[in-house]
C-alpha cells in the first residue's frame, strides 16, 4: 500500500521539490524533503525513508556524494534525477549506487512507475516486510538465500540492494545460462529495454566487487561478449 512508504526528495530547486511532492502524496505516498545532500544523508539516519529521488547538481553536497555516503551502510532504493542526459553522468550516478536514473524533465507517470518499480523489488528485498520463503540458491561457494534476502559468500555475509539482489536471482537461478542486457533489464527493472548496456554493466560492476576475489578477473559472474552476462561456478 503506498501510504506505508515515506519517500524523500532531494534537490536545490524548490519548484522541482514541490511539483514531485505533489505527485507523490496524490499517489498516496508520505513525503520528506531536503534541499542539499548533507540535509539528505541527516534525514536518512533519523527517519528512515523507504525510497530516496536524488538529484544530481546541488550546492555543497551535491546527489553523487551524498548517494555514496549513503551507500556506505543503507541499502535504501535511489532514483536519481539530472538534467545531463549523457551516458558518462548515467554511469557516474550508477557507481556511486543509485538504483535507476531518470533525466529532467521526466513525465510525471514516468517518475511514479519507477518509484513503484523501486519499492516493490526493495519490499521484495525484505528490507519492509518479511517473507516466509526458506529456499536458496548455491552455486560453488556462492549462497544468494532468498528467504533471508542475503547474499553469503565463502562463508561471509555480504550487503545486497535490492537491485543487485534482483540481478543476482535472475542470474543464479539459472547457472550457465547467458543473459543479455535487455532481458536482465526488463527483467529487474520491469520496463522495456532501450539503450541499457551501461545501466546493467555498471550494476554487474558493482556486484562483482562484492563476490569476487578478483573482479577483474572474474570466476562467477562472467561476460560472454557480445551476447551477455553468466553466473556459472568456477
Amino acid at each position: 500500500m503506498a501510504e506505508t512508504y515515506q519517500i524523500l526528495v532531494v534537490d536545490d530547486d524548490f519548484s522541482i521539490v514541490n511539483i514531485i511532492e505533489t505527485a507523490l502524496k496524490q499517489a498516496g505516498y508520505q513525503v520528506l524533503t531536503a534541499h542539499d545532500g548533507e540535509a539528505a544523508c541527516h534525514i536518512v539516519n533519523t527517519k528512515h525513508p523507504h525510497l530516496i529521488i536524488m538529484d544530481v547538481m546541488m550546492p555543497q553536497c551535491n546527489g553523487i556524494i551524498a548517494t555514496m555516503r549513503i551507500r556506505q551502510n543503507n541499502n535504501v532504493p535511489i532514483l536519481m534525477l539530472s538534467a545531463k542526459a549523457e551516458g558518462s553522468d548515467r554511469v557516474l550516478g550508477l557507481e556511486a549506487g543509485a538504483d535507476d536514473y531518470l533525466v529532467k524533465p521526466f513525465y510525471q507517470q514516468e517518475l511514479l512507475a519507477r518509484v513503484k518499480a523501486l519499492l516493490r523489488r526493495y519490499a521484495d528485498l525484505g528490507s519492509i516486510r518479511e517473507t516466509k520463503s526458506e529456499d536458496q540458491i548455491q552455486v560453488g561457494n556462492i549462497i544468494l538465500n532468498t528467504a533471508t534476502k542475503q547474499l553469503v559468500v565463502r562463508g561471509e555475509a555480504v550487503r545486497l540492494t535490492a537491485t543487485e539482489f534482483k540481478i543476482l536471482q535472475v542470474l543464479m537461478s539459472n547457472p550457465g545460462r547467458v543473459y543479455s542486457a535487455e532481458e536482465i533489464y526488463e527483467r529487474v527493472w520491469e520496463s522495456d529495454a532501450y539503450a541499457v548496456e551501461n545501466t546493467v554493466m555498471v550494476h554487474i560492476s558493482r556486484i562483482r566487487e562484492k563476490l569476487e576475489l578478483n573482479p577483474k578477473k572474474p570466476e562467477y559472474l562472467k561476460v560472454v561478449w557480445g551476447i551477455g552476462y553468466v553466473f556459472e561456478a568456477p
